[in-house]
């Protein structure tokens, strides 16, 4: 028996704690670990699990999730895998079950007419686009590892995206929800209703929670109408200043349909040079810096965002520029935004950073913490992301030639002094990943203490054993 964080004791999922829970279960509903439950996509965890617990429905996931309660055994809710953060991998302490989700996922109803989507939390999310797609609607929630993240984990960690400009987080596409309290009892909170005020907020508890306070077991999802006319462009900007007066220029001109406005840098185009050669890039000379913009509207996309780069360029905002003249070329421009993060992984970061700012902060952070950062070594600093909602992805990378394992001893001391200058300038050490078990320590030392200990109740009150995703966020 071993405590967790909180200071509860928690027990292994011994052999003989799995033999009585699999009497409970029908057949093949528990299994031994496999490697790919137990790694995460980074490769900084590796995990552990006494079982693998596969359900098939909202009623098995509260017999296991009861029967842990009862022997206080941690339960690990595990999505796509796709975090970034460590959350879905328990690396110490008493051996859990790991439940798993990827059965439960049926598109349980779609209803058009009330733009609403029902889902199961194993759906993974380019299944829930398609099934919206095929009532022609839109599932705004678009990420990088949307073949394989699921709608349970989206949710449990509140997952943004290139979207959130106009459709918001996770959170925002969220009506209601059914999921296993950490006691076993079942919340049949799957509301339709865009209107409910009968007390605290169950959903937006869960949301974001990272499966420490239950297991979310099915959705009920917004969806939107289908913009008929979608186009995109990349500008090249004159400095970080810039691309946000861009930003301002386009809403002012084209209002809530600027769908994204992601922040490209030079040193995003080098790396994708050197690793990725097959990825068209819209220049023969990188810029600086650059933006894609993406906008969907009923009509005239391509019109609009012609009226944006000549009033950008009249304002002195932008130097170049090159518009999608068709779908397939719109295509390759996010095929170059979603390859950045590749040819990521393949230089090696010594230091990646999810983190959020206030627009008007961005540019003088940007050019500080440079400046911090090259101070501490030769490094590169592929500065990229979500420019539109705010959420940098501030990663710093070994001189050209050199390994990231080279700068371990420094890893952390770099983080911190990026989390600092965060701190300062207003922002959040964590934008659209989540705490995980990466980041608890950050969570301690930058979180306002009086909602650390808010939380820490909550999770005492709605958890009394501690025994959901033990060491994750708190």
């Amino acid at each position: 028996m071993r405590s967790n964080p909180a200071g509860m004791t928690l027990t292994d999922a011994t052999p003989a704690f799995v033999d009585a829970l699999a009497a409970q279960l029908p057949e093949d509903t528990l299994r031994a670990p496999e490697a790919r439950y137990l790694e995460e996509p980074r490769g900084r965890y590796f995990g552990q699990a006494g079982v693998v617990a596969l359900p098939r429905n909202v009623e098995e996931v509260s017999t296991i999730v009861a029967a842990c309660h009862v022997a206080h055994v941690p339960v690990v809710p595990y999505g796509g895998g796709t975090g970034l953060v460590g959350g879905q991998v328990k690396t110490e302490g008493a051996a859990p079950v790991l439940l798993s989700l990827e059965r439960m996922n049926a598109i349980r109803g779609v209803y058009p007419l009330e733009n609403v989507l029902v889902a199961e939390a194993g759906a993974i999310l380019a299944q829930v686009q398609e099934a919206a797609e095929a009532a022609d609607r839109l599932f705004p929630l678009s990420l990088g590892s949307e073949g394989s993240a699921r709608i349970g984990g989206n949710l449990a960690t509140n997952a943004g995206g290139v979207n959130v400009l106009r459709y918001g987080n996770a959170r925002d596409l969220c009506l209601g929800l059914e999921a296993v309290l950490p006691t076993g009892e079942i919340w049949h909170g799957l509301t339709r209703l865009r209107k409910d005020n009968t007390g605290y907020d169950l959903r937006n508890l869960l949301v974001g929670a990272e499966g420490t306070l239950g297991v979310i077991t099915a959705a009920a999802l917004k969806l939107y109408a289908c913009p008929r006319a979608q186009g995109a462009a990349i500008m090249a900007v004159r400095d970080v200043e810039a691309a946000l007066s861009l930003l301002a220029l386009a809403r002012d001109l084209m209002g809530e349909t600027v769908s994204a406005f992601e922040l490209l840098s030079q040193q995003g185009f080098a790396f994708l040079r050197e690793t990725l050669p097959q990825v068209r890039l819209p220049f023969e000379e990188d810029p600086e810096w650059s933006v894609l913009v993406d906008v969907g509207l009923q009509s005239g996309a391509e019109t609009a965002l012609e009226g944006l780069f000549e009033a950008a360029l009249e304002a002195g905002l932008v130097t170049d520029g090159v518009i999608a003249q068709s779908a397939a070329q719109r295509a390759d421009f996010w095929t170059l935004r979603e390859s950045i993060p590749i040819a990521n992984k393949h230089i090696g970061s010594v230091a990646s950073h999810d983190i959020s700012l206030p627009l008007g902060a961005l540019p003088a952070f940007i050019a500080e913490a440079g400046e911090k950062i090259r101070a501490q070594g030769p490094f590169r600093i592929n500065c990229f992301g979500h420019v539109g909602d705010g959420n940098l992805h501030f990663n710093v990378f070994p001189p050209r030639g050199g390994n990231r394992h080279d700068y371990d001893d420094i890893r952390a001391e770099v983080s911190r002094s990026v989390h600092d200058l965060v701190k300062a300038y207003g922002g959040s050490f964590s934008a659209e990943h989540g705490v995980g078990r990466l980041k608890v320590a950050d969570l301690q030392t930058y979180g306002d203490p009086s909602r650390l200990a808010a939380m820490r109740a909550i999770k005492a009150a709605l958890d009394p054993h501690g025994i959901m995703n033990p060491g994750a966020v708190l």
